[in-house]
């Protein structure tokens, strides 16, 4: 009997239908007229089949072939593509163009995946088909994800072999062993009309696009630089989106990954760079595959630097864990369009375009869907320069020009490299800032290419050339664009150096990365400051970046540094040269972010449309009303009458516009009155205020509180709690107020308690009715002054005064200072962990920084490495060591830099726990073996307060003629035998032998050791 699979209920149905009804049929598209056609229509005779051509991995050849493998070898996960009908391909192509049209009605009128599968996935009689096929082949399904286009299921070998018509095989590639299909899988010929392939059957993976890593020991050393995230925001002009409030809130990015992660690596880097806290979600596909060190680099790069660039935006981290079948790359890209997940999503991995097979089918539909669903994808161009089939590591390319297949289709955003070029200019400062930033403005660039050709080694370069599988896309026109009527990459491209490498926390050190992984990573975020100006998800952002570089050309705002010098030719084949315009080495160039943004959707002519609404926060009484302002801006060429709306607003609350309607050229002022009924329930609501004109629309968001009724009319003051500035300079923070109630007044602003030699001033010096607004203020400190003073901040108005308190802090101009990369540690009995201390001096300061550790408690050491610094700018590793008696509790520990008369401290506060952890002990403690005997001692895991992990155990190393045997324990509660083994020749003499435990997540750790003794002596024992 066939297990017949669940489908879509007939409400679903039906609000699709309603939700799709409105569409209009512009550019020939009517939605509702596009559904799936049944195709599976025969029988289906298993006598009967036909071959999946392009179905095997090319490396899977005869001179590597090792034999089948166990017919019982599991293959999980396995993902069977299914292609449209030739009707929705065709309709489909006509939609994502008509999405990005903005004449046409459904310009920005995204799909959600229902409705994506509802028009342009396979008929759901057709899944049910295949689906119950493999049911009946002895497959499980693992799932249907949402789009129509796909069945992921799960068997063993020899299921495979006998559904698909061919055998799983081990190959052994170099030192590689690899398992994957030896020909090509048949299928049925019912169900050829409907299945391409299966993508994948092997476990050859997708590569990572990292340029290595390496541990960083100074910020600036000598010509090498490293990019903090304040360095990229400098060059790239991304400071003056954030000065601006354009800082990725409300936003969200996906980062595919395959591994999990640390997030304290992930805090400590925000924490370290300035950046607020703002830990990544981690959404776990399936299985957790733990922490691989082989991607632990690369995940924490993507999650860090997406994160660094839109530092409010929301981060997706999707993991999925890779199978023997299927790489975890693939399904996190399927979970991540399926149920979309994020408006922006990251890829920094790829895959030579030839080698592919099935898996272009599968990521340009997925791409496909991606872009009719309003996201836009980023992947990385490849760091093999031309050479895309080769590995960066290869000492010659031999496979020819080739691209990434990842980034290859017409639907998503190839991101190549550049890497500073900067002679003998000056573009950094001599000093790190309190952030590590250093860079002052805009670095020219180059190609990246660090290749053996380019005076580097290996193919080391960014990636780029033409596909040899899609033809090229309607919106890639332009100025420097082949007439080679293929799909060329990359598009844009952003500094990818390791000579200039980003930094990233990882592992629990600091380190600077290169490659191409960092570029999509920080454009992806990018990408979400570009969302949250134009209030929307922009989809497939060709169109308007091709839009923007042409528009450059002819003269228009330059959001594009068009690179024009250097090549992606490596060792082996010669590669592509920048030019004027577009180049097949860096694409359109690198960006100026502030132009991009600000320009966005204009055509490069700088005609945009703003909104703002001040304040952002109404509080009132009900029965009573508040009154806010809504500006709208426009520039450049924009000239439209603009419409203002509200939405959002709870029963019994009403809204209006003073002047709802600006008319052409759109700017202006318009008071929003906002009244609550005298019945209304006292709550917060968050309403949205929306500008629309000319096919662009803009939002704000205003919160309001409604009180009980009388509530008292008063206003609230905020200030931070403390400042520093040097002697001789000054600093600035925010001071901000809102009123409550019905308080309408304007606020006078001032501030006391200031030392003679320190002046300070507001702008705006009032905030005007109804008292919100924020202002700045200003502390100047004259080259004589020391100190720390309390001052007080004093806002008045409408009979009502609020206070804030100010610790300020006037620092030497010659000073010192130490920075820990996490505030905290956690310890267990008898294990040790680090922290990175960053040190920083003023300029002027010169000589060599001693560091030391005090309020340790007896059993709690501290080292550092090194101990003393010879320059007063660096990292330190701290190392905290807890003895095995150290009894529970947390402890302060203070640490001091202290050098050139200066010091400066900062606290780690330890918590030693000793309710997770484990104990090892051997019995006996020491061995006395003959030449030619044996020796065993048992070794004993004792579960300290709890713990319930698992724990590798593992040997260190033996003398010459000696060997180790013992079995492995399920976790710390067992005891395993380890016995010693001499050889008739072993050397006669004693050492202490380690024997160690670990937990599989890394800690905690603990050991044993044993005094073992070889020689003549040993036989009376």
């Amino acid at each position: 009997m066939q297990c017949r699979l669940p489908r879509r209920s007939a409400v679903v149905l039906a609000s699709l239908f309603l939700a799709f009804f409105s569409y209009g049929s512009a550019q020939g598209i009517d939605l509702d007229a596009v559904r799936p056609s049944v195709r599976v229509r025969q029988a289906i005779d298993e006598r009967d089949t036909v071959a999946l051509r392009g179905n095997t991995y090319p490396l899977a050849r005869a001179e590597y072939d090792a034999g089948a493998v166990a017919g019982s070898y599991p293959m999980e996960k396995m993902i069977l593509v299914l292609r449209p009908d030739a009707a929705q391909g065709q309709a489909l192509e006509e939609l994502l163009a008509a999405q990005q049209d903005p004449h046409s009605p459904q310009y920005h009128r995204w799909l959600t995946p229902d409705a994506f599968a509802e028009h342009f996935g396979a008929a759901p009689a057709d899944i049910d088909a295949v689906a119950n096929w493999l049911q009946s082949r002895g497959f499980s399904i693992d799932s249907l994800p949402t789009g129509g286009r796909s069945i992921i299921f799960t068997g063993t070998a020899a299921q495979v072999e006998s559904a698909f018509h061919t055998q799983i095989h081990e190959y052994r590639v170099g030192a590689s062993v690899h398992h994957a299909n030896a020909s090509d899988p048949r299928i049925p010929a019912a169900l050829a009309g409907v299945v391409s392939g299966v993508a994948t059957l092997y476990d050859f993976r997708r590569h990572s696009m990292l340029a290595g890593t390496r541990p960083v020991p100074e910020y600036t050393a000598g010509s090498t630089h490293y990019v903090a995230p304040e360095d990229f925001a400098a060059i790239y002009d991304v400071a003056a989106l954030y000065s601006g409030g354009i800082n990725g809130a409300n936003q969200s990015i996906a980062v595919l990954g395959r591994t999990n992660i640390n997030l304290s690596d992930v805090s400590t880097f925000r924490s370290m760079f300035g950046l607020p806290a703002n830990n990544p979600t981690v959404i776990l596909n399936g299985a957790n595959p733990g922490i691989l060190k082989s991607d632990e680099d690369e995940a924490d790069l993507d999650v860090e630097w997406s994160g660094a660039v839109a530092p409010l935006a929301s981060v997706k981290f999707v993991v999925s864990a890779s199978t023997s079948s299927s790489d975890g790359i693939d399904l996190s890209a399927q979970y991540a369009v399926s149920n979309n997940v994020a408006p922006v999503i990251t890829l920094s991995y790829g895959a030579c375009e030839a080698d592919m097979g099935t898996d272009r089918e599968f990521y340009e539909g997925l791409w496909q869907q991606a872009a009719a669903q309003g996201i836009t994808v980023f992947a990385s161009a490849g760091d093999s320069g031309a050479a895309g089939c080769d590995s960066p590591t290869e000492t010659r390319a031999t496979g020819g020009a080739s691209v990434s297949g990842l980034c290859s289709t017409p639907y998503e955003m190839c991101v190549g490299g550049t890497q500073f070029s900067e002679g003998a200019g000056s573009y950094w400062s001599t000093t790190n800032d309190a952030h590590y930033g250093s860079a002052q403005a805009y670095i020219p660039e180059v190609a990246w290419n660090e290749s053996a050709l380019d005076g580097g080694s290996d193919l080391w370069a960014g990636g780029g050339g033409a596909s040899a599988y899609y033809g090229k896309p309607a919106w890639q026109t332009g100025p420097g664009v082949p007439a080679d009527g293929r799909r060329d990459v990359p598009d844009v491209a952003l500094g990818s150096g390791q000579h200039d490498g980003y930094l990233i926390y990882s592992g629990g050190q600091l380190m600077a990365a290169g490659g191409t992984s960092v570029a999509a990573p920080s454009f992806a975020g990018l990408m979400a400051l570009v969302d949250q100006s134009a209030s929307a998800p922009q989809g497939n952002a060709g169109p308007a970046l091709y839009a923007l570089a042409a528009a450059q050309d002819s003269s228009g705002v330059a959001s594009f540094h068009d690179v024009t010098t250097g090549n992606n030719s490596v060792p082996g084949l010669t590669g592509f040269s920048a030019g004027t315009g577009y180049d097949l080495a860096t694409g359109l160039g690198s960006v100026d972010a502030h132009a991009l943004v600000t320009n966005w959707n204009t055509g490069g002519q700088g005609g945009g449309l703003g909104l703002s609404v001040t304040p952002g926060t109404l509080t009132i009484a009900k029965g009573t009303s508040g009154r806010v302002t809504a500006q709208v801006t426009v520039s450049g060429g924009y000239n439209s009458a603009v419409t203002l709306s509200v939405t959002g607003l709870p029963q019994g609350v009403t809204a209006a516009f003073s002047n709802p309607v600006l008319s052409a050229p759109g700017a202006g002022n318009s008071a929003l009155t906002v009244a609550a009924g005298s019945k209304v329930s006292p709550g917060s609501w968050m309403l949205t205020i929306t500008a629309s004109g000319a096919n662009q629309t803009k939002t704000a968001s205003l919160s309001l509180q409604v009180g009980s009724a009388g509530t008292a009319a008063s206003f609230t003051l905020s200030a931070p709690a403390q400042m520093t500035v040097t002697a001789g300079n000054s600093a600035q923070i925010q001071v901000s107020t809102a009123g409550s109630g019905s308080f309408n007044s304007a606020l006078a602003l001032s501030v006391s308690g200031l030392p003679a030699g320190v002046r300070a001033s507001f702008a705006p010096a009032a905030i005007a009715a109804p008292g919100f607004g924020s202002s700045t203020l200003t502390v100047q400190a004259s080259s004589s002054v020391r100190g720390s003073y309390a001052l007080t901040v004093m806002a008045t108005g409408g009979g009502i005064t609020k206070t804030a308190s100010l610790l300020l802090t006037v620092a030497s101009s010659s000073s010192l200072s130490i920075v820990a990369a996490a505030s905290s540690i956690s310890l267990t009995p008898g294990s040790h962990g680090t922290v990175s201390l960053f040190v920083s001096a003023s300029s002027g300061f010169n000589s060599p920084v001693a560091l030391a550790a005090s309020g340790l408690p007896a059993g709690l050491t501290a080292a550092f490495s090194p101990i003393t610094l010879t320059t007063p700018y660096g990292s330190d590793l701290l190392t905290l060591s807890a003895s095995a008696g150290l009894s529970g509790g947390t402890y302060p520990v203070t640490i001091t830099a202290s050098g050139g008369g200066k010091s400066s401290s900062v606290g780690i506060v330890v918590t030693v726990d000793s309710a997770a952890g484990f104990t090892m002990t051997a019995s006996p403690a020491s061995l006395n073996i003959a030449p030619g005997g044996t020796g065993t001692s048992r070794i004993t895991l004792a579960a300290v307060g709890g713990f319930h992990g698992q724990v590798l155990v593992s040997a260190g190393s033996v003398p010459k003629g000696i060997s180790l045997s013992y079995a492995s324990v399920p976790g710390a509660a067992s005891t395993l035998a380890l016995t010693v083994r001499a050889s008739s020749s072993a050397a006669n003499g004693t050492w202490t032998l380690t024997v160690r435990g670990v937990s599989t997540t890394g800690s905690p750790s603990a050991s044993a050791n044993i005094a073992v003794t070889i020689g003549p002596s040993a036989l009376h024992h």
